[in-house]
């Protein structure tokens, strides 16, 4: 019997499904694989198709099995569209030499011309390495990469930690300009910040190039060309090996789950047909997203996205990614209105097999080449044996994101405190797959979107652009940064055994993202991080900022992900107040408005004999009031049991160690003073209303 079972003996009615879902991973392997090939040996087409530069020529290759006649135009050229035809050489592959080791250069803009369909259109070469878009006209253009350059790495054996603080990041808005920000002043500035602030992975969107700045990534239409919006490939690679150097792990936002419907710039009807790379009729169309569905099933399509992984593992020497869209590609209708509320919905009909075998192989690659990389599945469904190994009945990543998290919190905040159900938030932190690996965040990127509110601006409002300054005291700014702080230090302790932050929201950001468009005249105002709210010190962001800093270095410090579910010690929902242990700390929260708690007994371990105040949201450098004394709490016992007394306070936090050496000295920081800067308010209007998310949107072109 498989793992899985065993660990969710409630799926024993589907261990045929199970059965099934091992015997197409088997059977799909054999199709795919030729004698003792393995995947790792197979997935090697960004090595054949392309341009490649070789001792005295070039070769472009192309796989495009339904097209007439093939041609190469360019600079190199004169953009003539028949004078370099390929020639086909089998299995609906074509192939161009040009003599001469200038024949092609470095940056040598081209385009590839087919003929299918007695129509003749032009497009970028599928494997392409960069596209850019030409200003004169909009349209996109490939440039040769010569791959006989040779990168200067020195990552060798470069490993990460083991507990994993990943920081979500966009390159383009992590700098304070209105502009779009660059790889190479990502890794100088933005990287110095990931490191400080404790966090020892980077997660980076829009990687993968997208003709829609706004789309924030995800509507990918060349697969193997680093994003030109900011910078070349070596200024990328440059980012990763200066995050290696300082010990960061990074993580590509990999997009597999669709792609953008353009045809002049994508690789949609490349060969005149859209079933060459996805789905034909309605079943290859999304039709919330309006992108283009992969038809997993072909041979072709595996050996282009399993080759497409390894691309940026080995070129760009990425550690692992985040697969965005997994609930889509697991389920024909793609998740969209289904309550996943029985087992049985995840095996049926309505169950995309080839999907998940597609997911084996691309986890079994990914290990192959790297058996140190992590990989993460954004499934909100939960697909029993997502985050098991594949020998277990699993699908083989290591983790899926919480996302019924950053909802349930939504749901939280729009009650009134008094009515806060603290047993349900503490069983949503509970709410996950035995024995699978689970990061836990408390919001995500989308809610930073203008249509929707981050945590911070759900809980302060407009507040934000008048009452920031730390000697203004207003009562909603007040609950906003107390339970700012409370609620992710309770997510980031109970909900799983990883930690996700999208960047700024650390101090609490003021502002929503807003990607340069007509609407609001092509402004980067809001497509931007303001780092310098952070660093003000007459500011409360640097509140939030220094809270956030110490939670995540005490969470490291104490290897708290190394237990996998924390214990729950004390529930009392009527006072909402909890507390649960993680390793040796245990961590205290009250989550009401205003009764705070005296003399509250606090169930610590049998041999436990005095505890001490490790960390707390209450101490004045987070903004609090310092009602909690610093001092040493000696263990008491009644009836058997062994407690810690305690007092705490309305809206608090505490964390609590067992004293086995002395206690750190909490002291506050001097006071400096800085100029004042506050953040700044849109003229003339309020918050944005709710309109529709820009999050995968497609930018049409003319064609």
């Amino acid at each position: 019997m498989y793992r899985l079972l065993e660990l969710n003996p409630q799926l024993k009615d589907f261990a045929g499904d199970i059965d099934l879902r091992m015997f197409l991973y088997r059977a799909t392997k054999a199709r795919i694989l030729t004698g003792d090939q393995t995947l790792n040996d197979f997935a090697n087409a960004h090595n054949y198709y392309g341009f490649h530069h070789v001792d005295g020529g070039w070769y472009y290759r192309e796989w495009a099995p339904s097209a007439y006649q093939l041609y190469l135009e360019g600079e190199f050229n004169g953009w003539n569209q028949t004078s370099h035809p390929l020639k086909p050489i089998g299995d609906g592959n074509w192939e161009l030499y040009l003599e001469g080791d200038d024949a092609l250069w470095d940056g040598c803009k081209v385009k590839t011309v087919v003929d299918a369909n007695l129509t003749r259109t032009e497009h970028l070469p599928l494997y392409t390495r960069r596209a850019v878009q030409n200003k004169s006209n909009n349209s996109f253009e490939a440039e040769v990469i010569d791959d006989k350059k040779v990168f200067d790495w020195t990552d060798k054996d470069f490993e990460g930690e083991k507990d994993l603080f990943i920081y979500e990041a966009h390159v383009g808005m992590a700098q304070e300009e209105g502009k779009v920000g660059s790889y190479r002043e990502f890794a100088d500035y933005t990287l110095p910040h990931v490191k400080e602030a404790g966090y020892n992975t980077i997660q980076l969107m829009a990687i993968m190039e997208h003709p829609y700045y706004g789309s924030f990534g995800y509507q990918v239409s060349n697969f193997f060309a680093a994003s030109s919006w900011f910078g070349k490939p070596e200024d990328l690679k440059y980012l990763v090996n200066k995050a290696h150097e300082m010990g960061i792990r990074v993580l590509l936002d990999v997009v597999h789950s669709h792609a953008v419907k353009n045809t002049a710039e994508g690789i949609n009807m490349f060969d005149g047909t859209e079933w060459q790379f996805f789905h034909s009729g309605a079943k290859g169309d999304h039709p919330a997203w309006g992108t283009k569905c992969f038809d997993y099933g072909k041979t072709g399509v595996i050996h282009f996205l399993l080759s497409n992984l390894k691309f940026w593992m080995t070129e760009y020497h990425f550690d692992g990614f985040r697969f965005d869209g997994v609930t889509s590609m697991l389920y024909h209708d793609h998740g969209l209105g289904t309550d996943f509320n029985d087992n049985s919905k995840y095996f049926s009909y309505n169950t995309h097999t080839e999907a998940i075998t597609y997911l084996q192989l691309a986890n079994e690659l990914i290990r192959q080449v790297n058996p140190k990389a992590i990989t993460i599945a954004e499934d909100m469904s939960g697909m029993p044996g997502m985050c098991l190994p594949i020998e277990d009945g699993g699908i083989g990543f290591d983790y899926r994101l919480a996302m019924g998290l950053p909802d349930m919190w939504i749901k939280a905040v729009k009650t009134q405190d008094e009515f806060w159900d603290i047993n349900k938030m503490w069983g949503d932190m509970c709410l996950r797959r035995p024995g699978e690996g689970t990061v836990a965040y408390l919001e995500s990127h989308d809610q930073a979107l203008v249509g929707d509110q981050t945590m911070i601006f759900r809980l302060a409002g407009a507040n934000m652009y008048t009452d920031m300054e730390k000697n203004t005291h207003n009562p909603v700014i007040d609950r906003a940064i107390a339970l700012h702080k409370m609620l992710r230090l309770f997510t980031m302790a109970g909900g799983g055994e990883g930690y996700l932050n999208f960047m700024g929201n650390e101090f609490g950001h003021p502002e929503w993202i807003d990607f340069p468009r007509e609407g609001n005249g092509w402004s980067f105002h809001y497509c931007r991080r303001q780092w310098s709210l952070k660093n003000n010190e007459l500011l409360k962001y640097q509140w939030l900022n220094d809270f956030d800093h110490d939670m995540i270095h005490l969470a490291k410090d104490h290897h708290i992900f190394n237990q996998r579910m924390a214990n729950l010690q004390l529930m009392k929902a009527p006072e909402q107040m909890l507390c649960f242990a993680r390793c040796d700390l245990f961590f205290v929260f009250n989550f009401h408005p205003s009764n705070s708690l005296q003399n509250v007994l606090i169930p610590v371990y049998p041999d436990s004999k005095e505890f001490h105040v490790e960390f707390t949201s209450d101490d004045h450098k987070y903004g609090g009031f310092s009602q909690i004394a610093h001092q040493l709490y000696p263990v008491k016992e009644f009836d058997g049991q062994r407690y810690v007394e305690l007092y705490i306070p309305a809206r608090t936090a505490i964390v609590l160690r067992e004293t086995k050496e002395a206690p750190k000295v909490v002291e506050e920081a001097p006071k400096k003073k800085t100029t004042r800067k506050k953040a700044e308010k849109p003229e003339g209007e309020e918050a944005p209303k709710k309109t529709t998310r820009t999050r995968k949107t497609t930018k049409k072109t003319e064609e």
